[in-house]
């Protein structure tokens, strides 16, 4: 098996699943520390009464918890959708050496509004599985309608 990009996208599409079944917005993430997955998180916002409880805020909570340090240089996060600025503001305090992300957000991303937010140091990669991820919230909002 390889661990490339797309399986552990296809992983946080499995965290995005378990935040629809629990009526969330389906974005999920996790985070990996030398080919192994380290945190798994999802959406959490309606579950805790908590905005600031995205998928991207949980896994680097849990990351940090796990490798005992809050600078998370050596770790990959793959989150469905672009993040939000709140969130690109905790990948870049936290360091995160490589940020991976499925859909892009044009209308919260990011990009959009404080491209200069992550680390200088991290590197992006957008658009993974971009498909699978857009379907999936695009389903779900449908459905709220």
């Amino acid at each position: 098996m390889q661990l490339d990009d797309q399986y552990f996208m296809k992983q946080a599409l499995r965290e995005a699943e378990k935040a629809k079944t629990c009526d969330e917005v389906p974005v999920g993430a996790v985070i990996v520390c030398e080919d192994r997955i380290i945190a798994r998180a999802h959406n959490l916002t309606q579950t805790l009464t908590d905005v600031t409880a995205h998928a991207e805020m949980q896994a680097i909570t849990i990351a940090a918890n796990v490798l005992g340090a809050k600078y998370l240089n050596d770790c990959t996060l793959y989150v469905t959708l672009e993040p939000c600025v709140m969130c690109a503001g905790a990948i870049g305090w936290a360091q995160i050496g490589k940020v991976v992300f499925g859909a892009i957000d044009e209308k919260r991303g990011y990009r959009k509004y404080a491209s200069d937010a992550l680390h200088p140091k991290t590197k992006v990669v957008e658009g993974v599985l971009a498909e699978e991820c857009s379907i999936l919230l695009k389903d779900f909002f449908i459905s709220k309608r």
